[in-house]
């Protein structure tokens, strides 16, 4: 027994080393994205911030596209997870909505164990003002958003391809994730406040589409008076 946690114990300093190198690779990433500039920022730069060679960077991440999404990619990985952890007799809406609010129970510390949250909102804000990163930040919403529908349609035994329902609900869920995120990455609040702003608007969901937003109507005199 004692040989074998000798025998383990080298591969685990090796592992830990290769996740504190990829994760100063990731802050110093987006530290510089953020102050310089996405386009002005090259590989070398985040490299020899780290004090590593560019080789090095690219063992960790494809490009500069992939380390400026990496937090975006563990939100969403973790929502996938949680949507089909989430009961079978739970409607669409309110799968979606409690896959969200599971994400962020336990997604905040994850991100500030990565990046200051400062620094997260800022790269938020750098990829909606980023024209190249806004046009992949679309891009990857629409192959999530299809993801999610399938997703939808397997919970609810419908085929995506014939029914539109689970695509509909899904554009409407995300169309309101959307509009969360801008908000928040107009202002100065943290993690939490994404959570409570986007929890807001998702309580809203479901009565805006089905309300009437008109006026209250009259009914029509039977009598024709």
């Amino acid at each position: 027994m004692d040989g074998q946690r000798v025998a383990r114990h080298p591969a685990g300093l090796r592992e830990l080393k290769k996740q504190r190198t990829r994760d100063a690779l990731l802050r110093a990433a987006l530290e510089l994205f953020t102050t310089r500039g996405y386009e002005e920022t090259t590989v070398d730069e985040i490299a020899e911030a780290v004090d590593v060679s560019q080789r090095t960077f690219f063992r960790y991440f494809a490009n500069k596209e992939e380390a400026a999404f990496t937090i975006q990619d563990m939100v969403e990985s973790r929502f996938e997870a949680e949507l089909r952890r989430r009961p079978p007799g739970e409607s669409p809406f309110e799968a979606m909505h409690n896959a969200v609010l599971g994400t962020w129970n336990s997604i905040n510390e994850a991100i500030e164990a990565l990046v200051p949250v400062e620094v997260h909102l800022r790269t938020y804000r750098m990829i909606e003002s980023t024209p190249s990163l806004l046009a992949a930040h679309l891009r990857r919403a629409t192959e999530l958003e299809e993801r999610v529908a399938r997703v939808i349609a397997e919970r609810e035994g419908l085929d995506v391809e014939t029914d539109p329902r689970p695509r509909v609900a899904v554009a409407a869920f995300s169309g309101v994730m959307r509009v969360t995120g801008r908000l928040w990455g107009q202002r100065e609040t943290g993690l939490d406040g994404l959570r409570e702003l986007t929890e807001s608007y998702l309580d809203q969901l479901g009565p805006t589409l089905a309300g009437d937003w008109g006026p209250p109507k009259e009914r029509p005199d039977p009598d024709g008076g």
